[in-house]
């Protein structure tokens, strides 16, 4: 199912968006899934960097299978 949002974007932007959903007979909406979707590829690392950084820096710990297993009330 698909929903609706709104978004502010810089004109100039915007001017590139239509010309490629034209150029590629797509929909705005077309153009900005495709550009999201590839873009979360990127978010991904971005956050699992993060989370590595906050392992090393003692931010946050690691929590082994087992504990995991054991917290939800699973035999290993």
């Amino acid at each position: 199912m698909k929903k609706a949002i709104n978004i502010r974007m810089d004109e100039e932007l915007l001017r590139e968006l239509d010309s490629a959903a034209t150029e590629l007979e797509r929909s705005r909406t077309w153009v900005i899934e495709k550009a999201v979707r590839f873009y979360m590829d990127t978010l991904d690392e971005m956050i699992a960097d993060q989370r590595i950084d906050d392992l090393k820096s003692g931010k946050s710990a690691a929590v082994s299978m087992e504990e995991v297993f054991k917290r939800a009330g699973l035999t290993a």
